[in-house]
């Protein structure tokens, strides 16, 4: 699991490295990249935590990955679909710990993340879809630049601790 982490890690290694040794500014990695990274370490702790490795059985990973049961979030789109998660595998405990909330993160990713499919679905311009989710478009980009602070200080340092990465139910 560390192998992927470790090469994303050595990657903003040695960019950061090699930009503060020229004298030069920290070259802005995305956003996306970055938040990417944590999620991957997060995740990557949480599973060597539950004793698995890559030569695990896959459906034990996926479950403790992805959770397992019957998915705890659920929001049905204007499209029609219903989009469901879990809040007990390692992914949900990584939006927790990057995003602040997961229940808030999953429900406004969702919403955003579907705009041009409603637009396409209603037959209104995106534009107009926009505007009718600026709330929910908002709360995205607050939560976004939150994980994507969290996700920083991770990657430079901050740490991932046990309890940072655990279910709000309990150890799950």
């Amino acid at each position: 699991m560390r192998a992927h982490t470790a090469t994303a890690l050595a990657v903003l290694t040695l960019l950061t490295g090699s930009a503060c040794a020229a004298g030069a500014a920290r070259p802005a990695l995305p956003a996306d990249d970055v938040i990417k990274a944590a999620t991957r370490e997060l995740t990557d702790d949480c599973l060597t935590r539950r004793g698995l490795t890559p030569e695990s059985d896959q459906q034990r990973v996926s479950e403790a990955l992805f959770g397992a049961g019957r998915p705890e979030l659920s929001l049905r789109l204007p499209t029609g679909y219903t989009v469901r998660a879990h809040t007990d595998g390692c992914l949900a405990a990584a939006q927790r710990r990057l995003y602040g909330d997961q229940d808030r993160w999953f429900r406004t990713s969702v919403v955003v993340n579907n705009l041009k499919p409603e637009a396409a679905r209603t037959g209104r311009p995106l534009s107009e879809v926009r505007a009718t989710h600026r709330a929910e478009i908002a709360e995205w980009r607050r939560l976004r630049a939150h994980a994507l602070t969290t996700a920083t200080a991770l990657l430079e340092g901050g740490g991932i601790t046990r309890s940072s990465t655990t279910h709000p139910k309990g150890n799950q």
